[in-house]
């Protein structure tokens, strides 16, 4: 059976999703939702999507419609994802889940209540690189005693992955630390106990912190010491160096490499090397399965706590 998805948000990520889909048997991309509807009828011509709209609802009313993935602002993540879960579609959030942790446990919550299969965005959770670490980890082959990680854009105006104005304003704390809190804690199979975070002046214009520096614990020990900014010039992403019992490894986006600076083939660790297409099939798999996906609403729930918690040490409280 076809699985029949709308796909919410047709700006730099939604293409990223609906590339992915077009790489994955029996999924159909049947309703395209953004706010600009000239952009989101030329993209939905593109890639042959029969329905567009500037409203979720519109497309939340269509009964062919299965499942909702939602590539939208982070501010409109969790009324949107309690939106789909009301409408009794499953449904795949970006990162972050929502904005404040009041947000993702009512998300949840409704999850629970419904049965829907509800997954987030945590990519890392996927891309091969860090599988492969994960994998050792868990063969006890490798335990980590520290992470250092390091975020970094150049983003002082208000643009997105493709160089085009944004409509709402990204977070260093709620959006790009979400990733490395929760690969932290799930890499050391340990929940995080303790967690300090500083950050640097807010933009005079886009009313955020341009740079922040968090420190996490977790239950077993480890360590993690985040770096983020959005005044870097080059190079940019996030890069990962996980120093363990045995090893050290350094991932950079889909590539890792050993101490040495060695290359380590990941070709082979999952069916494709796209981070984003192994999330996206494990959203449909976990949807003909009738499971809890990994990364699910309630597995990455500590993640927002941790970040609430940070939130209220940076604004004093």
């Amino acid at each position: 059976m076809t699985l029949k998805v709308a796909l919410a948000g047709a700006g730099a990520f939604g293409i990223k999703h609906l590339d992915a889909i077009a790489k994955i048997e029996q999924v159909e991309v049947v309703s395209l939702i953004s706010r600009d509807l000239d952009k989101t009828r030329q993209v939905a011509k593109q890639y042959g999507i029969g329905h567009v709209s500037t409203e979720l609802a519109d497309s939340l009313a269509l009964k062919a419609v299965d499942a909702v993935i939602l590539c939208t602002p982070t501010q409109m993540h969790a009324a949107q994802t309690l939106a789909c879960l009301q409408a009794g579609k499953h449904v795949q959030v970006e990162i972050p889940l929502a904005d404040s942790l009041q947000g993702a446990e009512a998300v949840v919550a409704l999850q629970q209540q419904t049965g829907l299969v509800a997954m987030c965005g945590h990519t890392r959770r996927f891309n091969p690189s860090h599988q492969y670490v994960h994998q050792k980890i868990t063969a006890g082959a490798f335990n980590i005693q520290q992470m250092d990680v390091q975020t970094y854009f150049f983003r002082r105006s208000n643009m997105n992955a493709l160089g085009q104005p944004r409509s709402w304003t990204d977070h260093l704390l709620w959006h790009h630390a979400a990733h490395t809190v929760d690969l932290f804690a799930w890499q050391c199979g340990s929940p995080i106990v303790k967690a300090n975070a500083l950050q640097g002046p807010i933009h005079p214009e886009l009313g955020i912190a341009m740079d922040m520096s968090i420190q996490l614990q977790a239950a077993n020990g480890a360590l993690c010491t985040l770096s983020l900014s959005f005044n870097n010039e080059g190079p940019l992403g996030t890069f990962f160096r996980y120093i363990g019992d045995s090893a050290t490894y350094l991932a950079r986006y889909d590539d890792l490499f050993n101490g040495k600076e060695q290359q380590i083939d990941v070709s082979q660790v999952d069916v494709s090397m796209n981070g984003i297409e192994l999330q996206d099939r494990e959203f449909f798999a976990a949807i003909r399965e009738g499971r809890e996906p990994r990364a699910s609403v309630a597995q990455v729930l500590p993640c927002y706590r941790v970040l609430q918690q940070l939130e209220r040490q940076l604004q004093g409280g």
